[in-house]
């Protein structure tokens, strides 16, 4: 079965609150980006096992997010989630805030469901994906979402962008989300995401900010540089996206 996983980007994000359980509320809009992963499994009579190729990965196959999607199904069900030769071709790069990790594991626990005939909903895929990560039960769903929560309590947001042209930009810079974190200071969100649907694209840089790109210019100026890049260049509206590196740019299409 061969899925290809794409990533995401933020337009906007808020840090609200740090809760007591150590994680933070936010609120976002998620968008489907152009960037995807390459995701494949066949059934083996061998050991279930997992191989990657493409972008280097910061951690070992057990730590993989895709391996333990499979690993949570199989325990769950563990007479039907036979044993897999799983491969991952990473072309969406890691630390880029583009949710690539995230991306490939809810679409591997989607493939799953499918393949084996799980008949799990989409409220408990949402639920198995949120013990994977924050924002994996976004791509779950897949579609532009108002975000809340930790990420994972989702509103359907009628944004279309189909019209325009989104670049994606991203350099070798890896940015960590737990140091990003520990230098917000949150505060309530200055705008409601929601209203981005009545107003322009060009009215959107007066409204529409995250929170992330104070403290991640001042750990690396140079990406500061990025996003005025990509307004020289002729964009409507540029940001970075999640905790960065990547900055995404929506331009008018010639």
């Amino acid at each position: 079965m061969l899925s290809f996983p794409n990533g995401k980007i933020n337009i906007g994000l808020f840090i609200t609150e740090k809760r007591a359980d150590g994680y933070h509320n936010l609120e976002t809009v998620f968008y489907p980006a152009p960037v995807k992963d390459i995701l494949e499994f066949v059934e083996t009579e061998q050991e279930a096992s997992m191989t990657t190729t493409g972008l280097p990965l910061n951690n070992q196959i057990a730590d993989n997010l895709v391996w333990k999607a499979y690993q949570l199904l199989k325990e769950l069900f563990p007479q039907r989630v036979l044993p897999l030769e799983i491969h991952l071709h990473k072309t969406i790069p890691t630390g880029a805030g583009l949710g690539g990790g995230s991306a490939d594991s809810a679409f591997m626990l989607k493939m799953l469901n499918d393949h084996f005939r799980l008949h799990l909903s989409v409220e408990d895929l949402c639920e198995l994906a949120l013990k994977l990560g924050s924002d994996c039960p976004y791509f779950i769903y897949n579609s532009p979402q108002f975000a809340t929560g930790r990420g994972e309590l989702m509103q359907t947001l009628p944004i279309d962008l189909t019209d325009f042209h989104l670049q994606i930009k991203y350099t070798s810079v890896h940015v960590s989300t737990a140091k990003a974190f520990q230098l917000i200071k949150p505060k309530p969100a200055p705008f409601d995401l929601r209203n981005l649907v009545h107003l322009s694209i060009l009215e959107w840089k007066q409204f529409v900010f995250n929170d992330f790109e104070e403290p991640v210019f001042m750990m690396h100026p140079e990406l500061a540089d990025m996003k005025q890049q990509l307004y020289d260049e002729g964009a409507l509206f540029a940001s970075m996206t999640g905790s960065g590196s990547a900055f995404f740019g929506i331009f008018p299409k010639h």
